[in-house]
């Protein structure tokens, strides 16, 4: 069964710091592109960061540059996003994404298999 179970999130104060682990089972990251997404209220999901299937190159929104790191650990079949100096309007929820389209994917809407998602929240 193709899953990715997504943990890590929870309440941080404004500058802490979070990493987001994702999980695969059922498949090999390496063979994917995959990437993290997030959601917040009244908004539409939108994309974070995300690595290449076959490079190993990256992608970062630019309200994120500078302060998030996507990682993958293919031994562990985990993929990681490093959240340093976060903010209030970083406050979402955090999915993990695997797409069998070659090389780096931007477009969500190319994503196949998707995690559950885990609460992010920045506040004071």
């Amino acid at each position: 069964q193709v899953r990715l179970v997504e943990s890590g999130g929870g309440l941080v104060q404004p500058g802490g710091s979070l990493r987001l682990s994702c999980v695969a089972s059922g498949f090999s990251l390496d063979d994917y592109a995959i990437g993290w997404f997030r959601q917040a209220p009244g908004k539409e999901r939108e994309g974070v960061s995300c690595i290449s299937s076959s490079d190993d190159s990256t992608y970062y929104a630019d309200s994120v540059k500078g302060r998030f790191t996507i990682s993958r650990d293919n031994a562990k079949n985990t993929l990681y996003l490093q959240m340093n100096s976060l903010k209030p309007e970083d406050t979402a929820v955090y999915y993990c994404a695997a797409s069998v389209v070659f090389g780096l994917v931007e477009d969500l809407y190319k994503y196949d298999c998707w995690g559950q998602g885990t609460q992010v929240t920045v506040s004071s």
